[in-house]
């Protein structure tokens, strides 16, 4: 893969990374806890608001995974390990970094 097809993707990367940070700063209200008083909330809404938190809750925790694996990806450019197979070391297809950025695997590893 030449350097300025790394180049493009490292820039896509960060800017995946800054959308997610925002995201997650945005969404903090979602995840806090809800108030179980029957009295300022009827049962059903609080089911709703319970269903919520948890969809929230998961959300976050895909967000946090998709960051840390764009900051493996951002360590793997610095140290020009980016772009090859962390199995076998082949090469990975550009078209597949393209798709996934992050990806470690070739597709043959992947399967």
């Amino acid at each position: 893969m030449i350097r300025e097809d790394i180049e493009k993707i490292k820039l896509r990367l960060l800017e995946m990374h800054d959308e997610l940070e925002k995201l997650n700063s945005t969404a903090k209200a979602s995840t806090a806890t809800v108030v179980l008083n029957q009295n300022s909330v009827g049962r059903l809404s609080r089911m709703d608001a319970l269903q919520g938190q948890q969809m929230a809750l998961e959300t976050e925790r895909r967000r946090k995974l998709q960051l840390s694996q764009i900051k493996a990806a951002l360590r793997r450019i610095e140290t020009n390990d980016y772009g090859f197979c962390a199995t076998c070391g082949e090469e990975i297809i550009a078209g597949r970094l393209v798709i996934n950025p992050t990806a470690t695997r070739c597709i043959n590893c992947s399967e």
